[in-house]
């Protein structure tokens, strides 16, 4: 939960963060066990600000979301062929007229650059003359009964939906600078289940995609490679896992003990090099090609809760060969000393794309936009 001190960041009042249930890959697969995740994030939340949540932010994933960039054009028949707001509006009207089947709706429609007579790279052409403008808008995606199932989930605790936004824009919000945007970078923000993608050029989006694989994928290989409980994997990754093996004879010959399992240091970080490796080239595929020619950004961004894994900005660096960091959330004032950890990249991005996109609305939400009071943070995959 979140307000506004009068300064442009949010302010976090509460935090509610409990484990995830009821949902796999972004998609509500137990309805009951979902929203009583919800319910339980609410009132914790709810009880560190002392505020009732009313409304909230939420984060989309899945490999349901699709994108595309689509194309739109107006023509400017005033005498004065003075470009105005409303031309603005008319034309990203027509980009976002594209096609898409009934089991699908828009959740984005993001200008990306305008075209006035024939000058291209404008990104604000009011006030501009011309008789024609051109528009290349971002266009987002997503499976209606996928949005609909998590819209019942937490409509079903008492709390109402200001926005949608997929979780990728969210975390760009909150782990990206300007000059990344503008020379080309590529956000993977890597969850338990899910890998959201995000693709920058000349400060704009230009991709957006969703892999269904993310940390959970390691674990259970972890799980299955040396024989013991998924849960116990899990465990043993976050506090022992290294995407770069340690070579040394002395680490090599290091053996894991735990809850009567004892296995071999080396083939658990082979293991986990192997499939973060796997990962990184998926996100590589991702890349979108433009004329024949590949995209080439100035840099990868690494967030999410998998970031955290020791090794991976290094082996990163080695598969992308490109510079590769890890993405951690900008801080926020209130009591949000947890959230310098890139697994939060998604809550923190919701305040902010919240506080940037005050004026828009993404996705058309029944009953309307609620007076905001308090916002809920993905706090679940």
């Amino acid at each position: 939960m979140a307000d506004t001190d009068g300064s442009s960041l949010p302010r976090i009042l509460g935090v509610g963060v409990v484990p995830c249930e009821g949902l796999h890959k972004g998609l509500v697969v137990n309805f009951n066990e979902a929203k009583r995740s919800i319910r339980e994030s609410v009132r914790k939340a709810e009880e560190t600000a002392g505020y009732r949540l009313e409304s909230a932010y939420v984060g989309v994933a899945g490999a349901h979301i699709s994108s595309a960039n689509n194309r739109g054009v107006i023509a400017i028949t005033r005498n004065d062929r003075k470009v105005n707001s409303k031309d603005l509006r008319r034309v990203l009207d027509v980009a976002r007229s594209i096609k898409i089947s009934d089991d699908r709706k828009l959740l984005h429609v993001i200008p990306r650059t305008y075209i006035v007579d024939g000058e291209v790279g404008v990104k604000n052409p009011v006030g501009m003359h011309g008789s024609r403008v051109d528009i290349e808008a971002h266009i987002i995606s997503a499976a209606v009964t996928a949005v609909q199932n998590l819209t019942k989930c937490i409509r079903g605790v008492g709390v109402e939906i200001d926005d949608l936004v997929a979780e990728s824009l969210a975390s760009a919000e909150a782990v990206l600078t300007e000059e990344e945007r503008q020379n080309g970078i590529v956000l993977a923000d890597i969850g338990g289940g899910t890998t959201d993608i995000a693709v920058f050029k000349d400060n704009s989006i230009y991709h957006t995609s969703v892999l269904p694989v993310g940390g959970q994928l390691i674990s259970r290989d972890i799980s299955v490679g040396l024989n013991i409980p998924f849960d116990l994997a899990e465990g043993l990754k976050m506090r022992y896992g290294n995407a770069i093996p340690i070579h040394d004879m002395g680490e090599t010959d290091r053996t894991i003990s735990e809850d009567g399992h004892t296995i071999s240091y080396s083939t658990f970080c082979e293991i986990i090099r192997i499939r973060v490796e796997e990962l990184l080239r998926l996100i590589l595929m991702e890349l979108p090609r433009s004329e024949g020619t590949k995209f080439t950004p100035a840099g990868v961004v690494l967030t999410g809760g998998t970031a955290n894994l020791p090794g991976v900005v290094e082996l990163g660096s080695e598969v992308t060969r490109l510079p590769v960091r890890i993405g951690t959330p900008i801080k926020l004032p209130g009591v949000a000393d947890i959230f310098s950890d890139p697994a939060y990249a998604t809550g923190v991005g919701l305040l902010l794309w919240k506080a940037k996109n005050k004026d828009t609305q993404g996705w058309e939400v029944e009953g309307g936009v609620r007076r905001f009071v308090s916002k809920l943070f993905r706090v679940f995959r």
